[in-house]
């Protein structure tokens, strides 16, 4: 049977999102509510046809022609017109999770009632959603302005039956698909195409998988930096509650307690009573301050998100006494949280860079060159390190906000624009470099850690990671290919098994904000 969830414009979260893009909810419909709202919102906009009444994006034509008075005869034409015209996306195309995304958040907006759109179209998108017909969506073309205006026009000439969509992983004709359900392509009637392609669901779903991918990043954070912390011999005094509570920043106080529940029972800490070292370096001792101004930062991008999950970004809208043009698609809100959730991730990678470099190094670490034992001979990790660099090195050259960019367009009526969806595919792409550094981390620190168990243990959440990991991904010996062993953990990663294994350990990683 598959799993369902009813949307109302009002009650999407991020996880619910998250769990119709990965496929986890099949199926998506709308709300007895939401139903009466849209049916209300359609009967205002044939009202003011009737009235004869020129109204921008029921019967003028757009951007600078918005003077430009439609004869009612004409307005189907004039909607099909205008998402033809602004099918003009290049690039790779979206993943499907994102085209899922896409399509759930157009039909949730809409289904707030003030668009003016058809229920039936509304249905025509959920079809595709429910049904695994996911519209070709080519990657670069929005401004983020007038909303995702070429993605979506991507997205929409799908329903009209036009263009080609992929299904059951075979690119094919829109009509034939459609023809294959016995179900008709739509015909845009007045508002409806402005309101198809203005908005912000484009860089919202994007958004919505950086986050989850985010929290997942934020969470392996802590266990690869507590993993070096114990192959370092380090201490967890900087760790302390009332240290970080006399800050009082909620990420670091967080941090800082995970931190520890992830070393609690470590016999390895025990090293650090009487060594020489006084202190342990930054990325050791301050990995509270800087994971934690982390999670600060994921967690005001959340509270940013969900409010545009359920937001209305299409124009004009549709009240009940008025229909008002103004501006809510405007990606301004989204694309500056993901310029700030980007330097966030970064960061991340950043100081588990370093940790990596302390690791590596004898001279620093008190272990083998490059972790292996006949080095020189063998190369071991040097060289795996240089890939988080390199990693590392290519987020900081995507790091600049896109938000702070904006060409004027459509003869200079649009005069600013959120640069939104680029904010987020440079987000994404960061978070994707993100996994591999934090991957390499654990190789390297699972690695370090395995010199200092010939006699003491670490903590119970780290031995069972430790095992784990090792299940595919044998100590290292002498020189091997090592893409493979980077490739298995980064599984692990993605797929929250080591996430799974830390938690049934200290508790679930959930923050109280």
């Amino acid at each position: 049977m598959k799993k369902q969830l009813i949307i109302d414009g009002n009650s999407l979260d991020i996880d619910m999102t998250y769990a119709v893009m990965s496929g986890e909810i099949q199926e998506v419909i709308i709300s007895k509510a939401a139903i009466e709202k849209v049916q209300k919102s359609r009967a205002r906009v044939e009202k003011v046809l009737d009235s004869g009444k020129a109204i921008y994006g029921i019967n003028t034509g757009f951007g600078s022609l918005a003077n430009t008075r439609i004869e009612n005869k004409d307005l189907e034409q004039l909607q099909a017109n205008l998402i033809r015209s602004h099918c003009v996306g290049v690039g790779d195309l979206f993943d499907d999770d994102i085209v899922r995304g896409i399509l759930l958040l157009r039909a949730n907006a809409l289904c707030k009632g003030f668009s003016g759109i058809r229920l039936e179209m509304i249905e025509q998108i959920l079809f595709f959603l429910n049904n695994e017909i996911y519209p070709l969506i080519p990657k670069t073309g929005s401004l983020g302005a007038c909303g995702d205006l070429a993605p979506l026009a991507h997205m929409s000439v799908c329903l009209m039956g036009e263009q080609k969509v992929r299904f059951k992983g075979e690119i094919r004709d829109t009509k034939e698909v459609l023809d294959s359900f016995q179900r008709k392509a739509s015909v845009l009637q007045a508002k409806e195409g402005l309101a198809l392609i203005n908005g912000t669901p484009v860089m919202t779903a994007i958004a919505v998988k950086c986050l989850y991918k985010a929290n997942q990043s934020l969470k392996i954070a802590e266990l690869a930096a507590a993993v070096s912390l114990d192959a370092l011999k380090g201490t967890v005094k900087p760790f302390h509650e009332g240290l970080h509570q006399v800050r009082a920043h909620k990420g670091q106080v967080f941090s800082a307690s995970n931190l520890n529940k992830i070393l609690k029972g470590s016999e390895i800490l025990d090293n650090h009573v009487d060594c020489e070292k006084v202190q342990d370096a930054y990325s050791l001792r301050c990995a509270p301050q800087v994971h934690g101004a982390c999670w600060d930062t994921y967690f005001r991008v959340k509270e940013t998100i969900e409010i545009e999950l359920n937001s209305v970004t299409d124009n004009p809208i549709v009240l009940e006494d008025e229909i008002i043009s103004g501006g809510n698609f405007h990606g301004e809100p989204v694309s500056m949280v993901m310029g700030f959730l980007l330097v966030a991730m970064c960061e991340l990678g950043s100081i588990s860079e370093r940790r990596q470099n302390r690791l590596v190094n004898h001279d620093l670490s008190n272990l083998p060159p490059f972790l292996v034992e006949n080095s020189g001979l063998n190369s071991g990790l040097m060289i795996a390190h240089y890939t988080s660099a390199a990693c590392v090195s290519e987020n900081k050259t995507i790091s600049f906000p896109a938000v702070v960019d904006s060409i004027p367009t459509s003869a200079d009526q649009e005069d600013h624009v959120s640069m939104g969806v680029t904010a987020a595919k440079n987000c994404l792409d960061v978070i994707d470099r993100l996994e591999s550094i934090l991957a390499i981390e654990l190789l390297i620190s699972l690695q370090g850690l395995e010199f200092n168990l010939t006699e003491q243990r670490s903590s119970t959440a780290i031995m069972k990671v430790f095992d784990r990991v090792r299940l595919d991904v044998p100590f290292i010996e002498n020189d091997r290919y090592l893409r493979d062993d980077i490739d298995a953990i980064a599984q692990l990663i993605r797929n929250n098994e080591l996430i799974n294994i830390v938690e049934f350990e200290i508790g679930e990683i959930i923050p109280e904000v």
